[in-house]
């Protein structure tokens, strides 16, 4: 009140503030107890705002943008720098080592919740991030490359893959742990650093697909490519483990001088290198056995007995060798307008096309130092420019923002409920016949026998299961004949044995074009969808007439609003119960294959897609 008093702001202003603190103080509160939390949010790309859904992830660390249930983007907190506060709904996140975000909430109630969260992301950042790097140079500057990497960890049980967000600076490798598994779920995430500086560190590309070490004089760190959906090709993953072989050498003085294969040049890698590559997972997974229940999968049931191998043929492709051998080489606004021009500007063009109320001009609507500018007009509005005429006229109109809103969304969500519905009940056809085919799982019975039978060649332990990761790394395994993998050698087993298996792919139909949306991506959206009706119900309510005064317009579009809502309601409702089917199908898949709860759809499902089409493609191969 003290600032209304001294015109320092105007009482609409003071409001405003007063607002901002009580909101404050509620989430301190409320948006404190939650682990996930979705936004809708309009991303500018391509001159053009674009709808996403920022979603700020406590549980993984992670901030994803969702568009369409496809997960698009994924950072890790430890990659955000900061979050600025831009005029009206707009705020930009900025980004270690990655270009900013420009962003646009959908209400400044929302643009307030997004920046509050992540500003705990930044302040817990501030905690993990050493204040100086090893080499004595501010931990956040010059980075020259980073990524995500897989960091092989080994205790007296197990030995695992954990998940690292690694930044290379000038003399130092800084790793910071964004996954944990095994024993070490509940510690808290670590950062180290391998300082490259000191003269006895050392880079080298192993046999394994994508794998590198770093020796430093105290320990090894085997580094590998994470294999994902996107990074499902041996020319992907090859080029990734160049690329930070290439960059790491260039800091290690001991490596300086080192030769690197040129560009083009091929790796002849002996069949004992393919062979072990895929051995390795198969042991892991006898270790972590315990973490799997794996009892409770197919892998706890399966009877290798009843899969034949002949192993004359595997043999002779995939026996061990003694050694690996590698060789290397508008019109122009001329009259006086009281609005700001670049938003004049902007608005005229959207009033040219006739499309202010109902489309993504709500920046546009009038702010409270434009509604006291425009009230304080005393003159006649014929003296006006079109845009004041239509603004003045605008800010006459009682909850302005909210009935923007309303209509906004009211145009867009039954559309968004059609578009959501086809991708969901993919998914749940999917999942049915993943859960139903028993063919699959044959298949996967004869990689297993395959699998360990060459373990016991190679004198090691036979293995009970396997990730279905392992999949997509069949047709990267090469044996003695460069053309033939291990995927040929399981097609010809399977026509050898049992051909009508060939044809499992029959069983999963829906793999064959399969759509790029993750189920978390889709419970994303709909959980938005859920929070946008609750919206235009409040807003409903707020803009119901109070008074028997009302017009007749007033009176029949607050009751099409409310017929509207409630059929929305019902349609919302029954979205809801088929993505909570969903949800519950997927989790028994998850069980069913020994794979871990909180692996999302878009990772395994494209692993079995791709295993399929690999798979017709080595039977059009190997048949006659």
């Amino acid at each position: 009140m003290n600032m209304v008093k001294n015109k320092e702001v105007s009482i609409e202003g003071a409001l405003h503030l007063a607002k901002k603190e009580v909101y404050a103080e509620k989430d301190s509160q409320d948006l404190l107890t939650g682990s996930q939390f979705n936004f809708v949010i309009y991303k500018y790309k391509h001159y053009r705002w674009q709808k996403r859904i920022l979603q700020i992830d406590f549980n993984t660390k992670t901030i994803f943008n969702i568009e369409k249930g496809i997960i698009k983007k994924q950072f890790p907190f430890s990659q955000v720098k900061a979050c600025e506060d831009t005029e009206r709904r707009r705020f930009s996140i900025v980004f270690h080592g990655r270009q900013d975000y420009e962003l646009e909430a959908v209400s400044l109630d929302d643009k307030r919740k997004i920046i509050y969260l992540l500003s705990r992301v930044i302040q817990s950042n501030s905690y993990k991030r050493p204040a100086e790097s090893c080499s004595g140079r501010p931990a956040e500057c010059d980075v020259v490359h980073e990524g995500l990497l897989d960091l092989q960890q080994k205790t007296s049980t197990s030995t695992e893959w954990v998940k690292y967000l690694v930044q290379l600076r000038e003399g130092e490798l800084t790793l910071y742990c964004i996954g944990l598994g095994g024993q070490n779920k509940n510690a808290d995430p670590i950062t180290n650093a391998i300082n490259l500086s000191v003269g006895n560190v050392s880079v080298h590309k192993e046999n394994g697909c994508g794998t590198f070490s770093v020796q430093t004089e105290e320990c090894n760190y085997l580094f590998r490519i994470p294999l994902t959906v996107q990074n499902n090709r041996i020319e992907h993953v090859s080029k990734l483990q160049n690329e930070w072989v290439s960059l790491i050498e260039k800091y290690c003085p001991l490596c300086k001088d080192a030769s690197l294969p040129q560009e083009g040049s091929q790796e002849c890698i002996s069949s004992e290198a393919d062979y072990e590559d895929f051995i390795v997972p198969l042991n892991e997974q006898k270790e972590e056995a315990i973490y799997l229940a794996i009892q409770k999968s197919v892998w706890g049931s399966c009877d290798l007995c009843k899969r034949k191998i002949d192993v004359s043929r595997l043999c002779d492709q995939f026996q061990a060798q003694d050694m690996a051998i590698f060789s290397g080489n508008e019109p122009s606004v001329t009259q006086h307008i009281m609005l700001d021009r670049k938003v004049a500007h902007n608005f005229s063009k959207c009033i040219h096309k006739k499309c202010v109320v109902l489309s993504r001009s709500l920046g546009y609507m009038p702010t409270p130092k434009d509604v006291e500018r425009y009230q304080s007009f005393k003159g006649s509005p014929s003296e006006l420019h079109v845009v004041d005429q239509f603004m003045l006229e605008m800010c006459k109109i009682p909850h302005l923002g909210q009935r923007l809103d309303l209509l906004l969304t009211v145009r867009e969500l039954p559309v968004s409920m059609r578009d959501l519905e086809p991708l969901i009940n993919q998914k749940i056809q999917a999942s049915k016949q993943l859960q139903s085919s028993q063919k699959f799982v044959a298949v996967l019975e004869y990689i297993l026998a395959i699998g360990n039978h060459l373990n016991e060649k190679a004198g090691k332990v036979k293995a009970e299961g396997f990730r279905l990761s392992s999949l997509t790394k069949l047709p990267l395994l090469r044996g003695k004949e460069r053309t033939f993998t291990l995927l040929h050698a399981l097609v010809e087993q399977i026509l050898l044995h049992e051909p009508d298996l060939a044809k499992f792919s029959h069983e999963l139909t829906e793999f064959e074009a399969l759509p790029d949306a993750s189920m978390k991506g889709l419970s994303a959206e709909v959980d938005v969808l859920k929070k946008e009706l609750e919206n235009v119900i409040r807003c409903r309510q707020l803009i119901k007439p109070k008074t028997i005064k009302a017009t007749a317009q007033e009176s029949q579009f607050c009751k099409e609003l409310k017929d509207l809502t409630q059929k929305y309601e019902g349609d919302l409702s029954q979205l809801s119960k088929r993505c909570d089917e969903m949800k519950k199908l997927y989790s028994n898949i998850l069980v069913k294959f020994g794979e871990p709860q909180d692996l999302d759809s878009q990772e395994l499902f494209g692993w079995i897609s791709s295993f399929i089409r690999e798979f017709k493609k080595a039977c059009a191969e190997v048949m006659p």
